[in-house]
C-alpha cells in the first residue's frame, strides 16, 4: 500500500551536516540549536518529535520582506501538544504593506510595541531543536527564519522539514495518474491549507494566524500519515 512513497525518499545527509554545522556555528543559540542534533533517517514516523511552525510576513520574498509572526506546536501522529505551542509578533525591518495586512490582518499598531525579531531567536531555535519541523509550503518558514539570522547574526540555518503541501500534491498526482497532468494549470484541485484539510474532513479554522496555521498543519499531516502512509514509514522518505 505504500510502496509507491519509496520513489520519494530523500538522499540529503541532514544528520552529517549538522554534525559539520555545530563544530562552524559561532552563535551560542545556533551552536545549542545544532547541538540537538537529528533523529537517524531509519526513524519510523511514529518515533519522530514533530513541530509544526507557520509564519506571517510582509510578502513573499525572504530577501525582501521579512517576518511579522511566527506560531509553533509540538506534536506526533497521535496527539498535539497545544500547552507547549509558542507564538510572538515582532517588529519587521521592513514596512507592512496594505495587501499583507489585508491577508494576514496584522497591522502596524499591532507590531509598534514588538520586539525585534533578535529576542525571538532563542526560544523560537530552542523550540524547533531536536524535532522535524512540518510546514504547509516550505517557501516560507526556512529561508524567511535563515535570511532573518544571517541579517542579525551574520550566518543562516538549515535544517530537515516536511511539507504538507508537497505531500497532498503527491498524494494527489497518485491518486489522479495521468488525470493530474492534464488538470495541472486548469481545474487541478487546490492545495491550500483549507482544502487540504477539507478533504479529510477536519474542521475550519480561520486561516493567516500563525498558531492557529501551525495546529491545523499538524492536524493534517497526522491525516496524510493515518490515511496514506504509515506510522512505520521512515522520516527519510518524505523529509526534504
Amino acid at each position: 500500500m505504500f510502496d509507491w512513497w519509496k520513489r520519494r525518499k530523500r538522499h540529503n545527509d541532514w544528520v552529517a551536516l549538522f554534525d559539520q554545522a555545530s563544530g562552524q556555528a559561532r552563535d551560542p543559540r545556533l551552536k545549542r540549536f545544532y547541538d540537538k542534533g537529528l533523529v537517524a533517517p531509519e526513524t519510523p514516523l511514529s518515533q519522530v518529535p514533530f513541530v509544526a511552525l507557520d509564519f506571517e510576513t510582509t510578502g513573499l520574498n525572504p530577501e525582501r520582506d521579512a517576518i511579522v509572526s511566527a506560531g509553533w506546536v509540538p506534536f506526533d501522529l497521535n496527539r498535539v501538544y497545544c500547552r507547549q505551542a509558542g507564538q510572538f509578533l515582532v517588529q519587521p525591518e521592513r514596512p507592512l504593506n496594505d495587501e499583507s495586512v489585508v491577508i494576514h490582518g496584522i497591522t502596524h499598531s499591532d507590531v509598534d510595541e514588538a520586539p525585534d525579531f533578535t529576542k525571538m531567536i532563542a526560544p523560537l531555535l530552542e523550540a524547533l531543536g531536536g524535532a522535524i519541523p512540518v510546514v504547509h509550503f516550505k517557501q516560507i518558514e526556512r529561508p524567511f527564519l535563515d535570511q532573518a539570522l544571517k541579517t542579525r547574526l551574520g550566518e543562516g540555518v538549515q535544517f530537515p522539514l516536511v511539507d504538507t503541501m508537497e505531500l497532498e500534491q503527491t498524494i494527489l498526482q497518485h491518486q489522479m495518474g495521468s488525470r493530474w497532468n492534464r488538470l495541472v494549470g486548469k481545474k487541478a484541485p487546490s492545495v491550500r491549507l483549507g482544502a487540504c484539510r477539507q478533504r479529510y474532513g477536519l474542521p475550519v479554522y480561520q486561516p493567516h494566524h500563525a498558531l492557529t496555521d501551525a495546529i491545523a498543519t499538524a492536524e493534517l499531516f497526522q491525516a496524510q500519515v493515518a490515511y496514506h502512509l504509515s506510522p512505520q514509514t521512515p522520516i527519510s522518505e518524505i523529509w526534504d
